[in-house]
């Protein structure tokens, strides 16, 4: 197979597809103004290709923070997208239409992978997506876009989730998930006090949020924003740690970018050797994949801002580059199988 990537800073949907012929699916990722437009006119370019799109930044190379990026699979892939609305209330009311597609698509998890942009209510439209999908033993990579926004095969929807199958007719695909945050000391919390409708984390341990965070880490209200950068709370889930990034502050309350239930078990995290683990990631991929077609890959908005202030960004693209045709998306939150996750970096790498 063989992954195109087009773009233009200034949202000119015809330079970012000039060059792309005859794909078999296609992703876009376009600015606010221009997003249905853009969805409209991609679909009368390529009437019938499989598509789906999501407000937000585009990267291969360079970061395209304001314009449209194309991203498309060609040359031995077999693709089915759709969407599922209702994405806030009842993202299972159509999921005959994944199940629909999974019997036409084939393959299994050695050689499917699902890709996705949803607009909001994650973790629920994870949980319903991967009740389809783990029969097959399907991996899924996606995350969020802005503004409450996606779409599918021209069609626009503002409470949903856009889906793809896609199928790797030459190889296997593989899906991963990088976490450049580590343990710091021994403190874990039980949540408490929380409004799972608005992301909300009233307590940890039964004292408010804030405080607690406040007091480990000395930052001032101001200061917890940016903080999160640095030390972001970890969530357990198995054997695994789900990164939640906090994302303002409500009175003695913290308001976060996922959901977070009473009892769940928290951890704080803190920044580790982020290079030294874009390096390791790098490594296993190339001892998983010795040839690689496609790297396509979503990094959280946080990780972008932390990157490009320790000058980091470029260098990481370049190093992503090394390993073949690379480029993703700028998400609101990555996902990865059945868990939403922030601050992290998720891809599929085709064989």
């Amino acid at each position: 197979m063989k992954q195109f990537f087009g773009m233009s800073q200034q949202g000119d949907l015809s330079q970012a597809l000039s060059g792309l012929y005859s794909p078999q699916f296609i992703m876009l990722m376009s600015n606010e103004k221009q997003f249905e437009d853009h969805v409209q006119e991609l679909e009368k370019r390529f009437p019938g290709v499989p598509s789906i799109g999501c407000i937000g930044m585009s990267y291969q190379t360079k970061v395209v923070e304001r314009g449209v990026g194309i991203i498309a699979f060609s040359d031995g892939v077999a693709a089915a997208a759709n969407l599922l609305e209702h994405a806030s209330t009842m993202p299972v009311r159509h999921i005959r239409r994944l199940e629909e597609d999974l019997k036409r698509i084939g393959g299994s998890g050695k050689d499917v992978i699902c890709l996705d942009f949803c607009s909001g209510n994650d973790a629920c439209v994870l949980t319903t997506i991967n009740a389809s999908l783990r029969r097959k033993g399907i991996s899924l990579v996606g995350g969020t876009g802005d503004q409450g926004r996606v779409s599918a095969n021209g069609r626009v929807c503002q409470d949903g989730v856009a889906y793809a199958l896609v199928r790797n007719l030459g190889g296997r695909v593989k899906a991963y998930k990088e976490n450049i945050y580590r343990q710091m000391g021994n403190y874990q919390f039980i949540a408490s006090q929380t409004d799972r409708a608005n992301y909300i984390l009233g307590s940890l341990n039964g004292r408010p949020a804030k405080q607690v965070y406040q007091e480990i880490l000395h930052v001032t209200d101001e200061e917890i924003l940016t903080r999160t950068f640095q030390n972001p709370f970890g969530k357990l889930n198995g054997d695994d740690v789900c990164i939640v990034s906090i994302k303002e502050v409500k009175g003695n309350a913290l308001a976060c970018f996922r959901q977070v239930n009473d009892s769940d078990v928290l951890s704080l995290l803190e920044l580790g050797d982020y290079r030294a683990t874009v390096k390791e990631t790098i490594a296993q991929i190339r001892k998983d994949f010795p040839r690689r077609s496609a790297i396509f890959s979503v990094n959280c908005l946080f990780r972008y801002k932390l990157f490009s202030e320790h000058g980091y960004m470029s260098d990481y693209l370049r190093d992503m580059a090394a390993l073949g045709s690379h480029a993703g998306l700028v998400g609101y939150g990555e996902h990865y199988n059945d868990r939403f996750v922030n601050q992290s970096m998720t891809c599929v790498v085709f064989e």
